[in-house]
């Protein structure tokens, strides 16, 4: 299914240059090329670059309005996206000071832009270290979550 294959793209990208000092370590020409050797297709490789596209151009541009007691609804369509196993893991991030306001629409924003019709709890996580990764001043969540992530610590109840 493509909406998967994107955020394997997705997912090979963060995995190969993650730790690397620039942006992605090398221009998007190479890296595509990169990524088609790898076995990604066009179609896939250029929506991964638009939802990275998409992702930096909402740094910032995401109004919320919250009060410490402010409780997150979720329209339909998060509904359908979200498994209730996925938006119980957000809150726990939220109430555990991984995921903040901001972090937290951000991530269902990169979600719903998956256009998957459903996301499972790996594949949120995923969307999480993303989005983290791309977020100045959030080395602590981001360390956190690529334990919770590489390490396979469980640290939350159900």
């Amino acid at each position: 299914m493509i909406k998967e294959t994107v955020l394997d793209v997705l997912m090979y990208l963060f995995d190969n240059y993650m730790d690397a000092d620039s942006e992605y370590g090398t221009d998007e020409e190479s890296l595509h090329r990169e990524l088609i050797d790898a076995g990604f297709s066009d179609a896939e490789i250029s929506k991964a670059f638009q939802w990275l596209e998409g992702l930096s151009e909402q740094q910032g541009s995401l109004p919320v309005a919250t009060t410490a007691n402010s409780l997150r609804i979720y329209t339909d369509a998060e509904l359908e996206r979200l498994t209730v196993e996925c938006r119980g893991f957000i809150l726990f991030l939220e109430q555990i000071e991984v995921l903040d306001h901001t972090t937290r629409e951000l991530v269902i924003d990169r979600v719903m832009a998956l256009e998957a019709d459903d996301i499972d709890l790996d594949q949120l996580k995923w969307v999480v270290l993303m989005v983290l990764f791309n977020r100045p001043g959030q080395e602590a969540a981001l360390a956190w979550m690529e334990n919770l992530v590489f390490n396979e610590v469980h640290g939350y109840l159900h």
